[in-house]
C-alpha cells in the first residue's frame, strides 16, 4: 500500500498526555464529572486533564495537530468551556476524516482526590461523546505513591491512547 499523507491507513494510533496544578476557588471537573470536596484545576478552559489528554490522543491519531492548536487558551471563546463539548468538536473532525473509534485506554495520575467513586461516570460520558460503547472506553487512576508534583498534591496528570479504525 502506498501512502503519502497517512489518511488511507486502515488504523491509527494517537496518545495523549496532559496536566493541570490545583487552583483554590474552581470546580475539580475530571472526565466530565464534578468532584466535591477539593481544589479545582487551573486552566483556560474547565481544566478538565482527563478529557484533555483524550483529546490529544484522538487528534495525535490523525495528526491534527493538538488542542492547544484547536482551541487555544488565547482565545476568549475557550475561556471556561465545558471540555465535553470540545471533546465532541474533536470527535467531529475524527468522524469527518472517516475514522471511529477502536478504543480508548485513559489513566488519572492524583494522589488526591480519589477517583474510583467517578470512574464509571467518566467512562460513560466520554462513551457517549465518542459515540462508542463503554466497552470501547477504559479509564484507570492511579497514585504516584507521594513521588513528583502529583505525589505532593499540586496538581493531576492524564494519559491516554487511542486506536482508530476507517470506516
Amino acid at each position: 500500500m502506498k501512502e503519502t499523507d497517512g489518511t488511507a491507513l486502515p488504523m491509527r494510533v494517537g496518545i495523549g498526555y496532559d496536566v493541570h496544578a490545583f487552583a483554590k476557588d474552581r470546580p475539580l471537573i475530571v472526565g466530565g464529572v464534578h468532584i466535591p470536596g477539593h481544589a479545582g484545576l487551573a486552566g483556560h478552559s474547565d481544566a478538565d486533564v482527563l478529557l484533555h489528554a483524550v483529546m490529544d490522543g484522538l487528534l495525535g491519531a490523525l495528526a491534527l495537530e493538538d488542542i492547544g492548536a484547536h482551541f487555544p487558551d488565547t482565545d476568549d471563546r475557550y475561556a471556561g468551556a465545558d471540555s465535553l463539548k470540545l471533546l465532541d468538536a474533536v470527535w467531529q473532525m475524527i468522524d469527518a476524516a472517516g475514522y471511529r473509534l477502536g478504543n480508548l485506554d485513559a489513566i488519572v495520575v492524583a494522589q488526591a482526590p480519589k477517583m474510583a467513586p467517578y470512574i464509571e461516570k467518566m467512562r460513560e460520558n466520554i462513551a457517549g461523546t465518542l459515540r462508542a460503547e463503554i466497552s470501547q472506553v477504559s479509564v484507570k487512576a492511579t497514585t504516584e505513591e507521594h513521588l513528583g508534583f502529583t505525589g505532593r498534591e499540586e496538581g493531576i496528570a492524564a494519559k491516554a491512547a487511542a486506536l482508530l479504525y476507517r470506516k
